[in-house]
């Protein structure tokens, strides 16, 4: 495999700025200037890493198109193993095409999800392509050239060193740089040069220029938006021209007639106005011819040439060899880890390379120089760069599906960012025979889960076949759970493969059944913790794997146990029964495979905060910057909540720069008033999806100004319960929550959505009798002695302190020093397995493991616990200091003292 070396790797960064998917350009007023791009780089040195490719899965798309999934594998195993995806299409297989996708029927100022795009046009694959402007009142039109089916539909710009990639009528790829040029000849012969397309406005890059400032554009029915273009800083003379001939003129404003599908508006300002206004007629014939033209061998090229084009941002790849940037990598976070989209060929053009890399999770994507490298690796002669970050974006048809799906997850997870467009992958193949089954279901499982599996078919063009009628067996070869028919029960981690076989056909599919020894972290985010009878509390359980994967543990995979109090459990939720008298905690644990994690609760009430029912006093909106613009209200009729009263805010980011906020402000912001110290905030959120960051604002006994995160990213729509931790945030009370609000940061502000509406409802307080109270004595031991003080009290242990052999470890008597410390322990001689909980933290041990873990979070441990005499001794440091405690040495005496 091909290995590279990568030094200064900074996970996990996260450097974007705004305000494009993929460049920073300022949309432009007349009174604007052009702002350069910065980017702050980490000066960490670390040691050099060295990677490799490692194919990890191949499949069949369709005939002529492979997805192929790599692994980019550092050789220090405590870094990430980053994931990568490549669609490899065959370009001289007569039944494969490329094309490019846009918005919604052609739409060029329309955006939407790559799915959507595969769906609308019949793609079996596709990925995200060319970057866009996404703020103020940009429209979201492509940065560069787009050719769909031969049709020229978005111009380039004129900027620096921007790529594109083309496939041209005799199935040739091209990265290029190419550049618009084009002239409009009136009826008398006059003519006047087209600047561009159906562009947005923009400051162009060679001569610092607004862009339709005395400038003649084209624009066709493919322009949905309302304005031609907005925010141009111009007024428009414009003529509209249907199969060639002048049939309206308007002077100093738009025309409102639809441009026809046989039609075009020509759109002038300045001098092109006057162009328009002096030598157009109605009835007149009006020609527009235009043309690409090559940067760099100056070559022409009509739209027709090319079966396709999507540009993109800097070229990478050029004679098989990383190349130096062409454009500044910053406004693309070049330096930092982020996900990827590319698109190159190989050397003899027979070969295309649409490749994306994940960033989701545990997985954080790969820095511009990796991606080069990670090109090289695949064979990639030629490449470029493509939208990347939330864009990126891969969708791939399954062997025997009818429709896409996608192909790893985004930045967001399941949810695709809006996006100009994309390249697609097309089948024209005809129908064929029978040539194979396969089968389709659930690749990782977890102990417990049920799985359906289903087999599909496809013809001899590896295109989908209905599989009806056809009968299907079913074996594991490894038996990890119980199979009957295609309906799976796991039962035992490990790893297998699913054969299925259809008459003369077979096919199988390798299982994977996630066990302990995969996990890294386990989690559980209770929906309340306060400790009741009669309380029902949704136990969500997550898991984070060593290889980066979050997923989601299904109820039946979860065994619970109960620490002060008992329980029952059912379909993702415990119901309290009954609660011990006078304990400061409880304990939910949630077990996966016999890995723990913990849920604390504590005994106490649930007292309303605000529900809004009888709401009194003021809600009012305030924004930053000055711009910002929005509305509040306490109303009914809200989705979900139709006839009770909610709090409403609804937010415009659009105008304006830098960080935004948009603040509903109770009370007129002397706030709504908080009694007591409670630990907890729940409260409703109806989300609109758009990523920003969800915020309160508190002003506690002193006056002091204290935030809380709701939501690192409102990544939802619909209502949701949230939880707020106060305690963490050092709230003293009494205080009073002054404001709920939302935060559109710098960083990756093209990612989020300018525009939205939430609601708020149901505030509920959690409240402890207390926060949860520790013993803290001063513990003195004395290595090889019975004899120890507590508190300067002569206390007998069970067993004298020793040095292991061959290290400089001390172990003590674990019950001893937990009972000190008011900690229980527990012993499981089946797992060896020693479970010690106090105050929030549960800690696991296991006789020679050297790992331990501390609420459910994977750690190493130099020293695994012994058993001695019937007795579990642990390393003092491992137990004490994870507990909170120090720990003194004192060589001399061989004395430890806990504190």
């Amino acid at each position: 495999m091909p290995q590279f070396t990568t030094q200064n790797r900074h996970k996990p960064l996260r450097l974007l700025l705004p305000l494009l998917a993929g460049v920073l350009v300022l949309a432009p007023t007349m009174n604007a200037g052009y702002l350069p791009s910065a980017h702050a780089a980490s000066t960490t040195t670390q040691a050099a890493v060295t990677y490799k490719l490692v194919k990890q899965a191949e499949s069949i798309v369709t005939s002529g198109v492979r997805e192929i999934t790599y692994g980019w594998v550092p050789s220090d195993t405590s870094k990430t193993t980053e994931v990568l995806h490549v669609l490899q299409v065959d370009l001289k297989n007569p039944y494969v095409q490329l094309n490019a996708m846009g918005g919604p029927k052609g739409s060029v100022t329309g955006k939407q999800s790559v799915g959507a795009m595969a769906k609308e046009t019949g793609a079996v694959a596709g990925i995200n392509g060319d970057v866009f402007r996404t703020g103020n009142a940009a429209e979201g039109v492509p940065m560069g050239a787009q050719i769909t089916s031969g049709s020229l539909l978005v111009s380039t710009e004129q900027l620096n060193g921007m790529y594109a990639f083309g496939v041209t009528n005799d199935r040739q790829p091209i990265i290029d740089r190419f550049n618009f040029t084009g002239t409009a000849t009136a009826a008398d012969g006059t003519t006047f040069a087209l600047a561009g397309m159906n562009k947005s406005s923009y400051i162009t890059e060679t001569n610092k220029a607004y862009s339709h400032v005395n400038a003649l554009y084209i624009y066709t029915n493919a322009w949905t938006a309302p304005e031609r273009p907005a925010a141009s800083g111009t007024t428009p003379t414009e003529a509209l021209v249907v199969d060639g001939v002048v049939t309206e003129v308007s002077l100093g404003q738009a025309i409102k007639t639809a441009i026809p599908a046989n039609g075009y508006i020509l759109r002038g300002h300045g001098e092109a106005a006057n162009f328009i206004k002096t030598h157009f007629v109605l009835g007149d014939k009006v020609k527009a011819d235009y043309s690409l033209q090559s940067l760099t061998n100056g070559k022409t090229y009509n739209a027709a040439d090319f079966q396709m084009m999507v540009s993109g941002h800097t070229l990478l790849m050029d004679n098989g060899a990383a190349v130096a940037f062409t454009r500044d990598i910053s406004g693309v976070s070049g330096s930092a880890d982020r996900a990827r989209t590319a698109v190159g060929y190989s050397k003899d053009g027979s070969t295309a390379y649409l490749l994306t890399v994940e960033e989701n999770g545990g997985r954080n994507g790969v820095t511009l120089k990796e991606l080069q490298q990670i090109l090289s690796g695949i064979g990639a002669w030629k490449a470029v760069n493509l939208d990347g970050g939330g864009s990126t974006t891969m969708v791939s048809r399954p062997l025997g599906e009818f429709q896409v799906q996608l192909s790893h997850p985004t930045f967001y997870g399941t949810t695709q960012r809006l996006v100009a467009n994309g390249i697609g992958v097309y089948t024209t193949a005809p129908q064929g025979a029978l040539k194979g089954i396969t089968a389709s279901g659930e690749k990782t499982l977890f102990i417990g889960q049920q799985a359906s599996y289903s087999l599909k078919a496809y013809d001899t063009y590896y295109n989908p076949l209905d599989p009806n009628g056809l009968q299907a067996v079913w074996k594991l070869d490894n038996p990890i759970g119980t199979l009957t028919g295609g309906s799976l029960l796991a039962t035992k981690s490990g790893q297998t493969t699913l054969n299925v076989k259809s008459g003369t056909a077979s096919d199988k599919i390798s299982l994977e059944v996630i066990g302990e020894a995969k996990i890294a972290q386990l989690t559980v985010e209770p929906s309340t913790r306060v400790l009741r009878p009669g309380a029902v509390i949704d136990m969500p359980v997550k898991v984070q794997l060593t290889d980066g994967r979050q997923l989601s543990v299904p109820a039946s995979s979860v065994k619970w146990e109960f620490r002060g109090f008992t329980a029952n459990s059912a379909n993702g939720k415990i119901t309290v029964a009954n609660v011990q008298n006078n304990i400061a905690a409880g304990y939910a644990i949630a077990r996966y495979d016999g890995y723990g994690t913990v849920a604390v609760l504590a005994p106490g009430t649930e007292q309303v905060l605000e529900n809004f029912e009888n709401a009194s006093y003021n809600v009012g909106f305030a924004g930053t910057p000055v711009e910002t613009v929005g509305t509040t209200a306490i109303a009914t009729g809200i989705p979900g909540r139709e006839t009770s009263k909610v709090l409403v805010m609804d937010y415009d980011f659009t105008v304006g720069s830098g960080k935004r906020y948009a603040n509903a402000v109770l009370n007129d912001g002397k706030g709504i008033t908080i009694n007591g110290s409670p630990s907890t905030l729940t409260l409703d959120v109806l989300g609109d999806q758009s990523m920003n960051w969800l915020r309160a604002e508190f002003t506690d006994v002193n006056g002091k100004t204290v935030y809380a995160t709701i939501a690192d990213k409102i990544d939802w729509s619909g209502w949701k319960n949230l939880r707020v931790d106060l305690a963490a945030t050092g709230l003293k009370g009494p205080s009073k929550l002054t404001k709920l609000y939302i935060v559109n940061q710098e960083e990756g502000q093209d990612e989020r959505a300018m525009v939205g509406e939430l609601a708020f409802d149901n505030l509920v307080l959690q409240v402890p009798p207390a926060q949860i109270q520790v013993a803290q004595p001063t513990i003195v031991m004395t290595v090889g002695k019975k004899e120890a003080t507590v508190d300067g009290k002569k206390v007998t242990l069970p067993g004298a302190p020793f040095v292991q052999k061959g290290t400089s470890t001390n172990y003590v008597p674990l019950k001893f020093v937990a009972d000190k410390l008011g900690a229980q322990v527990f012993w499981d001689n089946i797992a060896k397995r020693v479970t010690v909980l106090r105050g929030d933290k549960m800690l696991e041990l296991w006789v020679g493991n050297s790992t331990m873990t501390v609420n459910g979070i994977r750690q190493p441990v130099l020293a695994s616990p012994i058993v001695l005499n019937g007795s579990v001794y642990v390393p003092v440091r491992v137990i004490s200091e994870q507990l909170g405690q120090k720990v003194g040495w004192e060589s001399k005496t061989k004395t430890i003292t806990i504190r």
